[in-house]
């Protein structure tokens, strides 16, 4: 059974599923901890390179949003709309320290990569577990503290 989206996933960028964001931080945890528990650093490389392809060319063409919007989602329904910013923010911080965790392992530094990988790891499940996400409760504080207080994007107009 299908149920109607309030927003469609690929046109209505200012918002997205609550679920979604949780459903691609329980991957990129998951993943990172196989990466921090047997050093295979290229997975930190692996996991920046899916952060980074969803960024810059959208909803689209990242794995986890196309399985959670294509599978996920129409089973369950959509889930509470949220502005998209903050996790967007949240994926460019998870990005940053997956590539350099896979710099430093490539480089040979297999601690600092470790540690990287453990941050992001534990991290990304405490989010997909609790819904507590470091990075958006980050991105919002630092709207607040440059002046520019964070003011969620209203809801998508309904389409008939």
């Amino acid at each position: 059974m299908t149920v109607a989206r309030l927003a469609d996933p690929y046109r209505d960028l200012g918002v997205i599923d609550s679920r979604a964001p949780r459903f691609n931080q329980a991957f990129v945890g998951l993943v990172a901890l196989v990466g921090a528990v047997t050093g295979a650093w290229w997975l930190f490389a692996l996991l920046a390179l899916h952060l980074g392809v969803g960024l810059v060319f959208g909803r689209r063409f990242c794995l986890t949003c196309r399985a959670y919007f294509a599978l996920i989602q129409p089973r369950f329904g959509e889930g509470p709309l949220e502005d998209s910013r903050p996790p967007r923010a949240a994926n460019i911080v998870g990005f940053t320290v997956l590539a350099l965790a896979a710099l430093s392992g490539a480089l040979g530094s297999g601690t600092l990569a470790l540690v990287l990988g453990a941050l992001v790891t534990a991290l990304a499940l405490l989010a997909s577990i609790t819904g507590f996400c470091t990075g958006c409760e980050a991105y919002k504080l630092g709207r607040r503290l440059t002046g520019k207080p964070f003011v969620s994007c209203p809801l998508p107009v309904v389409r008939p």
